[in-house]
């Protein structure tokens, strides 16, 4: 809106607004604005749910050091959607349809993470909506969004070619033309794709929920990979980066660096309230592979083994509490192993 207003509409008459033309001038203002906003009303989101008697409610087999948490806000989460959200629509380019689509995707599993806290808070008990529901629901609505990609690939606005680290010339397409040449199984031409975006999305997305269990963690981690998608959907659209680091040049992708930033600063906004000792627990969140590995292999273990556990309690984080580590050690020890993931995605982006 910012941007329509002052670039597209007064740019012609104040030649001082040029500076709004620029992503990251905007992306800068955008992760402030979130920031700001997540700031200011983070106070009365906290006062609100209090009022309405929103608290977390604590598993029973968890950490005994955890049953402390009991009452504290949950649906924290609506503060990291309004402070995406608003920046989002204020300095990116709302013409640019890569912008609307991750806004109705953040809003759509934004309400599936509300009604999830919903059911824990009005049956008050941890769990909210079953395992399978949630599945299905995410399931659902990522193949929508890979549906519409798939779209926006046939008008050239998107690829669907995969780009494999460390190998510079191997790009399979995840859309396999030749079998939409064959009678009524041209849909199959496009189920590898959607299998991709299904498992990327639905896996992250309950990643960072398990990985939501001491106060910071997971929003802390966010922030340092938040930073890194900003940095490569940057360099994604631009011209000289892209080519250099031999890239997909996606020009339209670029525009979701304000999406990004707007993200670094709302989970700055709410990392603010949600330190030890947290005012506020969130929702669904993101991608943290070794957290959901730890819950597949414990479960794979015990199942298998007959009752044998890898770890102590997993989520991973648990384990290392159990071990003796302290709340704030694990979270911090967590923010470094994050940190050197973003760096080693980021500085090996030209190793292929």
């Amino acid at each position: 809106m910012l941007y329509w207003l002052l670039y597209q509409k007064l740019f012609p008459y104040y030649r001082l607004f040029r500076i709004f033309r620029y992503l990251t001038f905007r992306t800068v203002f955008a992760s402030l604005t979130a920031l700001l906003i997540g700031l200011l009303i983070g106070p009365f989101v906290i006062e609100r749910l209090r009022e309405f008697q929103i608290g977390q409610y604590i598993r029973e087999e968890g950490p005994q050091s955890h049953q402390k948490k009991k009452g504290t806000p949950t649906m924290g989460g609506l503060l990291i959607l309004i402070s995406i959200v608003v920046p989002t629509l204020l300095w990116s380019d709302l013409t640019n349809p890569f912008v609307w689509l991750v806004l109705v995707s953040t809003l759509v599993f934004g309400g599936i993470g509300f009604a999830d806290d919903y059911i824990k808070v009005v049956q008050k008990r941890n769990q909210g909506l079953s395992a399978r529901a949630k599945l299905v629901l995410q399931t659902v609505a990522s193949a929508c969004l890979a549906m519409v990609l798939v779209r926006m690939e046939v008008y050239g606005g998107y690829s669907t070619r995969l780009m494999v680290p460390f190998a510079k010339r191997v790009r399979p397409d995840l859309v396999w033309d030749w079998m939409g040449h064959i009678p009524h199984m041209h849909w199959l031409a496009f189920l590898p794709f959607a299998v991709f975006v299904i498992v990327v999305i639905v896996g992250a997305s309950n990643a960072v929920n398990l990985t939501d269990g001491l106060d910071g963690l997971a929003i802390g981690c966010t922030i340092i990979a938040a930073g890194a998608l900003t940095v490569l959907t940057y360099v994604s659209g631009h011209v000289v980066f892209s080519d250099y680091l031999e890239l997909q040049r996606m020009p339209m992708v670029s525009e979701l660096t304000v999406f990004c930033g707007s993200m670094v600063g709302a989970s700055i906004g709410f990392l603010w309230y949600n330190a030890h000792p947290a005012l506020l627990l969130p929702f669904i969140g993101g991608v943290f592979i070794l957290e959901a590995l730890s819950v597949m292999l414990q479960v794979g273990s015990y199942k298998l083994r007959g009752g044998k556990r890898i770890f102590k309690m997993a989520p991973l984080h648990h384990h290392f509490e159990l071990m003796g580590w302290s709340e704030s050690k694990v979270i911090a020890r967590f923010w470094i192993v994050a940190l050197v993931f973003a760096l080693f995605a980021l500085t090996t982006l030209k190793l292929r």
